[in-house]
């Protein structure tokens, strides 16, 4: 029987090293270094959720009342962030995306099509069948992401 991990959240980068890559990211794009962009950044980075640009946008102008950060900043942010990998993300078609930044360790995720809720899990043995395979396959694998949907415990009791 596998060990599951669920709720895996262990970060592979101190805030100050992620910090120091966004600002060398901004200056090789010729952009400013901002409150309302660290803001972001520090967001994600504390958050334990997916989140999406609007849900963003609402914890920042929950937390920072008083910072003008508009939603066409998050999105020119977060844009910047996933073409860089800083962020990665997960699609729901025409929902959008849900965002999570990229520095944390490898994990997979569950994913409830009826309420939108997001589990993330590492499970060890899944880590090693998927290697087994790419190596049997002749593939040198750089990176996987494992997403799995279907309907939680919550929803289907409803």
């Amino acid at each position: 029987m596998s060990q599951v991990a669920t709720n895996f959240n262990h970060r592979t980068i101190e805030y100050e090293q992620l910090l120091s890559n966004f600002k060398e990211l901004l200056k090789k794009n010729s952009l400013k270094f901002t409150i309302q962009r660290e803001v972001i950044l520090e967001t994600l980075y504390n958050s334990n959720e997916h989140l999406t640009p609007e849900s963003l946008h609402t914890l920042i102008k929950n937390k920072f009342p008083d910072l003008k950060t508009g939603i066409a900043t998050i999105y020119r942010t977060l844009s910047l962030l996933e073409n860089s990998d800083m962020v990665t993300f997960l699609s729901f078609g025409a929902s959008g995306k849900k965002y999570e930044l990229g520095a944390k360790k490898h994990h997979d995720h569950i994913i409830c099509t009826a309420c939108g809720n997001i589990t993330e899990f590492v499970d060890e043995q899944i880590e090693k069948r998927q290697h087994a395979i790419a190596n049997e396959l002749g593939f040198k694998m750089s990176n996987h992401s494992m997403q799995i949907y279907g309907i939680c415990k919550q929803c289907q009791t409803k």
